[in-house]
């Protein structure tokens, strides 16, 4: 057998001592040794001695260093926080904050409701940086403050820059660069919180001038108010403000107004181009506005686009595209706000309403665009191609309706002006020969005959005071026997002045001012060859009142003045036609004298067309002044030229250039009109027998008409020549 069937003994651990309770004693735990100290680290030990001693002084001045400057600082920090704290208690709600001129606008807009020009300051209405267009709010941002999202109101950066730029050229630091965020300009254009007090004694101009001072202080101040900003308003709304409030040249205050001004867009609709022009006129509104130089702010918008493609605004051929197709100024800029006719508009109104208005307002007029152009253009095709090169001669145009409603208005050579000296209103000069027709004006009212005759012949009349004085033709030649339709075609002297003679100086005084020219008249015989001065556009209303049949008119630009927003006007217009001054009959007689001027007589190169022109020239002494003023049956033009000192003209007469200057504007004014013959009466036969002529002067009476439309004049003629 084997052994496997042997019991064998179980594998089990020798039994240990029980402890209590006959549980198992517990197996001790190991102790741990404990963990080795390091040593500590001794402090190096204090130089002794002299050296000693100064080590533990420097460590001391440290320490007072570090005390002091972090207290001093603190308490900066908190004065600072204070000064920001009161700024922000003081700025206003942001809406309070996007109009701030000190002056209104005026809207000036041609007789069919189109603008043409713009004066005082301009503000288009609010625009937020939101809705101007996204070319013009990153064009503002390129360049005028790249940092303007990322820093807290003022860039240290910027301003070290700057400094170093300033002192690189010479200047002081705070002298040239600025260094200014957009939040700087913006506290800059709010006076920094301080509204202008006309109570101060402190002038505007001078109030102006403390607001962009640049004095350290002032720079401090302008940090502070900055910050204010930054925490009451949102970045946008900050640049809302300066779209707002920035002076972009030409009268407009704000984004939306320049681009009505510059582009007859709003602010919205801008591309590149247009909102890199507009930025670049920050920098120097004036200097750079388009209206004074294009080529120098298209060349600034130029520079204003290619940062923009710098900054990722504009991709490269964005950028080529907009640098080769520069803005380009709308129709009403081109016109330059409107020149002499606006500016003789402005004049002619309420100073509250027009140089002086505190409100927006919209003047209607009565220009006409194509009109004025046709004037503008024909002056500057006769100086172009008649004149002699380098000549100081000046012109002025005026035309208008029979009723006085100006049309266009030229007041000088230089067309595109503001605020220039207007020839047309302002310049008192002789009259000449152009006055003639109120000498027979006043003879056709009393019965005179235009078929009438007067012996043309040496003439001598005694003044008192002065002696025999002898009129002479301008020719020095004598015709004999003349109809008064012959003398006034051919200009004659003589003629002119026994006809004044026979119906009366004074007489013929009341028709001329009754027509309109209230300027001081020549009491003596010299009367009738124009002696006396009147303006441009004195003489061409009074000629209206001969086309019209013989009413007074008062020419007149503004129609009506209306408060922007409003529907209806604050005035009306102040001209029109007025009192009948001659019967209808003998004004339209008269119109039949005056076209023989024209179709026979001195005025013949006033032709164009086949059309039937009426009118007169005027010479006056030394050849110092030359008129022309004649009409269609549908507008009266007048034409001065002479020199501003009073130089006599060399060659140049009222038949010369002021009538192909005439003929050169009314041409092109009555392109696609149709041909309308003029109102007039053509005379009976003339008599065969000639009046006497007159020995003294002679004083009838002229006596008003007020009984019908047409007037009854009680025809006083003495018979003063005997026979």
């Amino acid at each position: 057998m084997s052994d496997s069937s042997k019991r064998k003994r179980p594998l089990v651990a020798d039994k240990r001592t029980a402890g209590k309770g006959g549980k198992p004693p517990r197996k001790p735990v190991a102790k741990k040794a404990p963990a080795k100290r390091k040593p500590a680290r001794r402090a190096p030990a204090r130089p002794k001695g002299p050296i000693g001693w100064l080590a533990a002084l420097v460590r001391w001045v440290f320490r007072l260093i570090w005390t002091i400057v972090w207290r001093v600082t603190a308490v900066a920090v908190l004065m600072v926080a204070l000064a920001v704290g009161y700024f922000y208690t003081t700025l206003p709600p942001l809406e309070a904050l996007l109009d701030g001129r000190a002056r209104g606008s005026v809207t000036l807009k041609d007789r069919y409701g189109d603008v043409f020009a713009w004066r005082g300051d301009q503000f288009g209405g609010v625009v937020t940086a939101d809705s101007v267009s996204p070319a013009l709010k990153n064009a503002v941002i390129a360049t005028e403050d790249k940092r303007f999202y990322r820093h807290f109101g003022v860039s240290p950066r910027g301003i070290a820059s700057a400094v170093k730029i300033n002192l690189s050229e010479g200047r002081g630091p705070l002298s040239g660069h600025g260094g200014s965020t957009i939040t700087q300009q913006v506290a800059k254009l709010l006076c920094l919180g301080e509204p202008y007090d006309a109570s101060s004694g402190q002038t505007e101009k001078e109030y102006e001038a403390e607001c962009r001072r640049s004095s350290l202080s002032r720079k401090g101040k302008e940090a502070l108010f900055s910050m204010a900003m930054e925490a009451k308003y949102s970045k946008d709304d900050i640049l809302s403000i300066y779209l707002n409030r920035a002076y972009m040249g030409g009268g407009a205050f704000g984004a939306e107004a320049a681009a009505q001004r510059f582009f007859g867009k709003p602010a919205a609709a801008l591309k590149p181009a247009e909102g890199a022009m507009l930025a670049g006129l920050l920098t120097a509104p004036t200097t750079l506005s388009p209206t004074n130089n294009l080529d120098r702010s298209q060349s600034r918008a130029a520079t204003v686009i290619r940062l923009m493609e710098d900054q990722g605004y504009l991709s490269k051929a964005e950028a080529d595209n907009a640098i080769a197709n520069p803005a380009e100024l709308s129709e009403a800029a081109e016109a330059e706000a409107g020149g002499y006719f606006a500016d003789w508009v402005m004049s002619s109104g309420p100073e509250f309403f027009t140089r002086n208005t505190t409100e927006d307002v919209v003047i209607k007029t009565t220009l006409d665009q194509k009109i004025q152009r046709a004037a503008e253009e024909g002056l500057s095709w006769v100086f172009e191609n008649k004149v002699r090169e380098g000549s100081k001669a000046q012109a002025a145009v005026v035309i208008m309706s029979a009723d006085g409603a100006v049309r266009g208005m030229v007041g000088g050579r230089k067309t595109k002006v503001a605020g220039a000296f207007n020839r047309a209103t302002q310049a008192m000069r002789q009259t000449g020969s152009a006055f003639k027709p109120f000498i027979y004006a006043a003879a056709l009212d009393l019965g005179y005959s235009p078929n009438d005759l007067i012996e043309d012949a040496p003439y001598c009349l005694n003044v008192p005071g002065s002696g025999q004085w002898c009129p002479k033709n301008y020719t020095n030649s004598f015709k004999g026997n003349v109809t008064l339709t012959t003398a006034l075609k051919d200009s004659l002297n003589i003629p002119a002045v026994k006809v004044s003679e026979s119906v009366g100086r004074d007489v013929v005084s009341q028709v001329a001012e009754q027509f309109g020219i209230k300027s001081d008249l020549a009491v003596g015989p010299a009367l009738a060859l124009g002696a006396s001065e009147s303006t441009l556009l004195e003489m061409t209303g009074a000629y209206a009142g001969i086309l019209n049949g013989g009413s007074s008119v008062k020419p007149y630009g503004l129609i009506d003045l209306t408060l922007q927003g409003d529907t209806d006007p604050v005035m009306g217009t102040g001209g029109g036609i007025g009192e009948r001054v001659i019967q209808e009959d003998a004004a339209l007689q008269l119109v039949y004298m005056m076209e023989k001027v024209v179709s026979e007589g001195t005025g013949q190169r006033a032709q164009f067309g086949g059309r039937e022109l009426a009118g007169k020239t005027g010479t006056t002494q030394a050849n110092r002044d030359a008129w022309f003023i004649g009409f269609s049956a549908d507008y009266v033009a007048g034409v001065w030229m002479g020199y501003d000192d009073n130089t006599p003209l060399t060659g140049v007469s009222g038949g010369g250039l002021p009538t192909e200057i005439w003929q050169q504007v009314m041409m092109r004014v009555h392109e696609g009109l149709p041909n309308t013959p003029l109102p007039m009466i053509v005379p009976e036969p003339p008599v065969v027998q000639a009046p006497p002529q007159p020995q003294q002067p002679a004083q009838p009476q002229r006596v008003p008409r007020q009984d019908n439309p047409l007037g009854v004049i009680d025809r006083v003629l003495r018979d003063i020549f005997g026979g």
